[in-house]
This record gives structure tokens, sequence and C-alpha cells, in this order.
């Protein structure tokens, strides 16, 4: 799937470049990782539903997911430190460029009355963040082989130091942000 990177190079970095006036080609933002994450406090009851998103995940992004561990322990939720509690996964690269293209060109368009992503999820030093109800908007995810139903978070990684300039970026890469 080179061709994500190189549509960003023919067509959204001169885009860029002309419409906020850089100077170098150095200060053009771009992507620099995906950080997919999945939190599952039910695992603290059950071990093998970790295995489960970790499967999902790996399915879903191509690339192999990592356990977390909670860094602190809370009577009130029953957790001890270094319970697993989620798991992530970082795409850099092409795997991250084939990542965005599925995203927003097949699983996003899948969701019931998608009128587009929230356009208030950067968080002020142009990354953005956001979420997703259900791993079946993917279609590498069968439906039979799915024991719940889990949303994940999905974080873009820019080096744009506004969110005036991220959002002009995931905009030119593809993203459906609602009007």
């Amino acid at each position: 799937m080179a061709r994500m990177r190189d549509y960003y190079v023919k067509d959204v970095a001169p885009a860029l470049m002309k419409k906020f006036n850089y100077k170098s080609v150095m200060q053009i933002p771009k992507l620099e990782k995906i950080v997919v994450n999945v939190g599952a406090g039910e695992a603290r009851d059950n071990p093998k539903v970790i295995d489960a998103i970790l499967a999902d995940l790996g399915k879903i992004t191509g690339q192999k997911a990592i356990p977390c561990k909670a860094k602190k322990s809370v009577a009130n939720f029953k957790l001890r430190e270094g319970m697993t509690i989620g798991a992530k996964v970082t795409l850099r690269g092409e795997t991250m460029y084939e990542f965005l293209d599925r995203l927003f060109n097949i699983a996003l368009p899948r969701v019931r009355d998608f009128r587009g992503i929230n356009p208030n999820g950067f968080d002020g030093r142009g990354n953005y963040n956001m979420g997703l109800r259900e791993q079946l908007l993917f279609p590498e995810i069968d439906y039979d082989k799915i024991d719940k139903v889990r949303g994940m978070d999905i974080c873009f990684v820019t080096t744009a130091n506004t969110d005036e300039e991220a959002r002009e970026l995931l905009a030119l890469m593809g993203a459906p942000f609602a009007k």
C-alpha cells in the first residue's frame, strides 16, 4: 500500500505547504504514528479475554499487539498493580498508512448513520483521538468468532504544532470529518 505514502508526497505535502506558507519542506506536518488501544476491565476476572483482544488487534492492524498492565492498584476496582487490563498496537511506516486507508475508506463508512468523525478530538498539540464502539467495523473480524463486542481508542500522532494544521493534514489524507 505504498500509494497512501505516495499520495502524501504528491498531493498532501504541497497543499499544506501552500496553505500555511511554510519556508522549508521540513516544516510540513506529517503523521508520525497511530496507536490503537483496547481497554478491558473484565480481563481481571477472565484472563482469556486478553488473548481474544490480542488476536483481534493483530487481525485488524496486521501487527502483533502487546498487553498493557495496570500501573497502580485500585481497591474500588479490585485491581492490583501488574494485572493485564488491555492491549495496544503502535503503527508506523507502511502498516500505519495501510491501516489509515482501511479505517477511512472501509471501516468508518460501515458505521450505521455515519455523518463523519468528531472534529473536536484534537488535544491542542496537533494530535487527534477518536473512539470506535465495536471492532466489527473491520472486515477482517468474523462476527461468529468474537466473544464480545469491544470498542477501541485510536490516536493519530502528528508532527503538527497546532490543531488547525493537524486537522488539515488528516482531512487531506481522507479523514471524513463531520461538517
